[in-house]
């Protein structure tokens, strides 16, 4: 039970100590009090600008943003999509079935192609379909598929026919004959446009499901576009999942414990419109939503409640104790408003560390954090006083009231009690077990290895990583990896040294372990040699001719100045796939020596992401690592004592190191997610640490025992910790909802950390914070607990 000499001793410590640990960036919250009528009437005009910034968001759903960088590799890559254009907009129809090469399904297949090919935006379609006999001297081959297929053991000899196809088979066919894949290249402008694109998906699922119908074949859609609808779709439906769960989460818990509705509005409604007024300057400010940012209402959710709670409680104890709302509220701000200033100042470290990786998304993902992190700072500084002075109705009947049943609180500040007087009973012990205990899983943390997969960016609950799965049991892969071959100038297409190159590198990708269904000018040249027995240039280029320009868009440059050798690649992690990459890329260095001034380069999405992935995972991990140190520093500046930055530097790293052992033992890395998650999650948890150091600098004047110090700290600040981690782990935690994986993995590890955090401070910070002020005690002759901390 709190009294009204707490808050006397509290005001006359702040006036002892003059400078703030925020520099007076707290008396921010003290300006909407003097006209807090003023003050909402202000904020409803920003709450209607911010819709209409929210309407101005769009999604960003490529997915090669991950490696969006200035790097010369990805420029390659992007040059590359807009020369050879294919993979950005194919839909890759699969069709699967022991009964895929029967007549009558046959048949329907051949009705479902025709008919996909007349669908709006579908400017070109590939299928076994598509495959041509052997051609004939003087004529145009004829197509395989004739336009009656032939009955009973004529059949029979035909579908084998089929399979035996050199053009098809693995290609388009599996080599069992069980699964064609149909590939059918969009509109850059349909796919650009996400109501154009879904009307498009959508009708080519209506012509599978009304002509396949009866045949008893699975049919998937897969495929770059399929992709990024499913990522828009995903993204757009996580946003209004998590804005709800938050919502609800942060208003149950503050009814439930502080028992009136004006307390639950002034504690949740400021971190609800620190979201709004946040994701509406983001859209004024020309971000768009992806993977990553899609998460930060959540965050914003995180950063701004904890404070909030802080904000509210100690205004609450205060009306307790008998002040007037008014000095209530101010004293609040006082008070608590420094730890709240800092804990923002620490988030937005961590969103600063994230200016050290190499992806555009990241860097973009630390940009918007911090620019959330000081709205959310403003918001709940300015908002909590003003909605407290507005909403608080008798102030003497609540004092009077809750001073003799306030059960919850009290109950959560037994519990606080009883964890401090054990801890400070023997400090020094204690934090030697700490030190053990995160030294021993820093030793495992560091033995985590990178991780990537394209399929933990796209929903796995739909189609498209379904479809991809069969194809790269059946065909090799779904992923595509390219070998750019570049002419120098006076050299053609069609000059001999030109045709050796691609065939040399068409042969070297062929006999590459881990590549298959390779494609280039050489599979046509090849199969004319072969049926039509001729390697004339003029029937090469008569028959390239004869293509539609789509498809040989896939192959050779509009100028004729460069050409692809495309090959696949299953969906492996990043580490499996690099020894390909790097194994491929080695092989070809005989054929640069062999052609001098020609440009041979290996890349494509799967190579960019196994070459890069690794590198820009472990460079985020290394500035979490220097995050620690930065940190720990700007808190001991912040606090003017060395005690204050050495106390906090273990439970900041326990929740990282404990996260990441976690991980460890469930077999997975550190992916992007995770180690996105654990950086934000270092700076958040940190929000505890600050509030308690805050809290145990006022409780510590000249003559009181750091232990009684320590005690009192855990009590008045330990309920609000703990209602505020329980609130963030369930706001976090409604992303297991998600169907994006990567969102799942940062959701409920940000959760886990939130957690561990509370932990850190209740069992770590509490003994080592007392053990180092009982050292500096000493070595300063005895003076006050207070002139250390």
């Amino acid at each position: 039970m709190l009294d009204k000499n707490v808050s006397d001793t509290e005001v006359a410590e702040l006036k002892r100590r003059r400078v703030s640990i925020a520099f007076g960036l707290e008396r921010l919250g003290l300006i909407p009090l003097r006209a807090p009528v003023v003050s909402c009437i202000i904020l409803l005009a920003l709450i209607v600008g911010a819709v209409f910034g929210i309407e101005r968001i769009k999604i960003d759903d490529s997915l090669s943003q991950l490696f969006r960088s200035d790097t010369k590799e990805f420029k390659q890559y992007e040059e590359v999509t807009k020369r050879f254009p294919s993979t950005e907009f194919d839909v890759l129809l699969v069709v699967e079935g022991k009964e895929l090469l029967a007549r009558d399904n046959l048949e329907k297949l051949r009705d479902t192609v025709t008919d996909l090919q007349l669908i709006d935006g579908v400017r070109g379609l590939i299928s076994l379909f598509s495959a041509r006999q052997a051609p004939e001297p003087g004529k145009l081959p004829a197509a395989l598929f004739p336009s009656e297929l032939p009955e009973g053991e004529a059949y029979d000899q035909f579908a084998q026919t089929v399979k035996t196809n050199e053009i098809i088979r693995g290609k388009l066919l599996s080599e069992d004959g069980t699964l064609a894949l149909v590939v059918l290249s969009l509109d850059p402008k349909v796919v650009a446009d996400n109501t154009r694109l879904r009307a498009t998906i959508g009708e080519m699922r209506k012509v599978m499901t009304e002509d396949l119908e009866g045949s008893g074949l699975s049919r998937q859609l897969s495929g770059v576009p399929v992709m990024q609808l499913e990522i828009r779709n995903a993204v757009e439906r996580d946003g209004l999942i998590y804005n709800i769960a938050g919502i609800l989460a942060g208003c149950v818990i503050a009814i439930l414990f502080f028992r009136k509705i004006s307390f639950m509005v002034v504690a949740a409604f400021p971190p609800l419109l620190a979201i709004l007024l946040a994701i509406g300057v983001l859209g004024w400010a020309g971000f768009s939503l992806n993977m990553f940012l899609n998460v930060m209402t959540p965050l914003i959710m995180v950063i701004s409640f904890s404070d909030s709670m802080q904000l509210t409680f100690a205004a609450r104890d205060r009306l307790i104790a008998g002040e007037d709302k008014y000095t209530a509220f101010k004293n609040a701000v006082l008070v608590v408003g420094p730890a709240c200033v800092l804990t923002h100042a620490t988030a937005g470290i961590s969103f600063i560390a994230l200016q050290f990786s190499n992806s555009d998304l990241i860097r973009a993902f630390g940009e918007a954090g911090l620019l959330a992190t000081v709205l959310a700072l403003v918001a709940v500084l300015t908002l909590v006083p003003v909605f407290g002075v507005l909403l608080v109705r008798h102030e003497e009947a609540f004092a009077a009231k809750f001073q003799s049943a306030d059960l919850g609180v009290n109950a959560l500040r037994r519990f606080c009690a009883f964890i401090a007087v054990r801890m400070v009973g023997r400090p020094g012990l204690f934090s030697l077990l700490a030190v053990l205990v995160v030294g021993g899983l820093a030793v495992i943390y560091a033995n985590l290895e990178p991780r990537y997969r394209l399929a933990d960016q796209v929903p796995d609950k739909e189609q498209a990583v379904q479809a991809s799965d069969r194809l790269d049991a059946k065909l090799t892969g779904a992923n595509p990896i390219d070998v750019l071959i570049e002419f120098p100038k006076g050299q053609s297409l069609y000059s001999p040294e030109s045709l050796q190159i691609i065939a040399e590198v068409h042969a070297t990708v062929e006999k590459q372990a881990g590549v298959g269904n390779v494609w280039s000018l050489e599979t046509l040249r090849r199969w004319l040699s072969e049926k039509a027995h001729t390697t004339s240039v003029d029937t090469l280029k008569e028959y390239v001719d004869l293509l539609p320009p789509n498809l040989v868009r896939r192959f050779i440059s509009e100028d004729q100045s460069a050409v692809v050798v495309s090959g696949r690649v299953p969906d492996l992690d990043s580490s499996e796939i690099l020894p390909v990459v790097q194994k491929l890329d080695h092989a070809l260095d005989s054929v640069r020596q062999k052609h001098p001034g020609y440009e041979v380069a290996v890349t494509g999405l799967s190579a960019i992401a196994a070459r890069n992935s690794a590198d820009m995972i472990s460079k985020l991990n290394h500035g979490l690592t220097i995050e620690f140190v930065l940190v720990a520093i700007f808190i001991g500046l912040a606090f003017r004592s060395v005690v204050v930055m050495l106390a906090c530097i273990l439970p900041g790293i326990f929740p990282v190191v404990l996260s990441g052992t976690l991980l460890w033992l469930m077999g997975e890395g550190l992916q992007f997610a995770s180690v996105v998650a654990l950086t934000v999650s270092f700076g958040l948890g940190l929000s505890a640490t600050i509030h308690f150091l805050n809290r145990l600098r006022l409780e510590s004047p000249p003559g009181v025992s750091a232990g009684l110090a320590v005690e009192r700290a855990t009590v008045l600040v330990g309920p609000a910790l703990i209602l505020t981690t329980v609130v963030l782990a369930c706001g976090l935690g409604v992303t297991v909802f998600s169907d994006l994986p990567s969102l799942r993995l940062f959701g409920w590890l940000s959760a886990f950390a939130m957690v561990a955090a509370l932990i850190a401070d209740l069992f770590i910070l509490r003994p080592t914070a007392m053990w180092l002020i009982s050292v500096a005690h000493r070595l300063r002759g005895g003076r006050g607990a207070g002139s250390v901390v």
